[in-house]
């Protein structure tokens, strides 16, 4: 389901205060940041993401990416931090 822009707003307070949990180097999408990204969405619903060592189209597609194979929603991307959101399934 969709974020609605007015959940995306409460979501955009909410993470305001929060700190990368997962940070890309110049390595990528390597099989370990994919890895720490799934175990860090299973313990938070909201996280941040500081992608790190690439072009703004680079940062595009690796953000995307990301949603698509863990099913997670883009709440917002400025410079070099994603907040990204999974609903928990409790």
């Amino acid at each position: 389901m969709p974020l609605t822009e007015k959940m995306k707003h409460d979501l955009r307070g909410r993470g305001h205060t929060l700190k990368p949990v997962v940070s890309i180097g110049n390595a990528g999408l390597s099989k370990a940041v994919l890895r720490e990204i799934e175990l860090s969405l299973e313990h938070h619903e909201l996280m941040k993401i500081k992608v790190g060592g690439a072009e703004r189209d680079e940062r595009k597609q690796m953000i995307a990416t990301i949603c698509d194979r863990f099913d997670a929603e883009l709440v917002q991307a400025i410079g070099h931090i994603a907040l990204i959101y999974r609903k928990h399934p409790d």
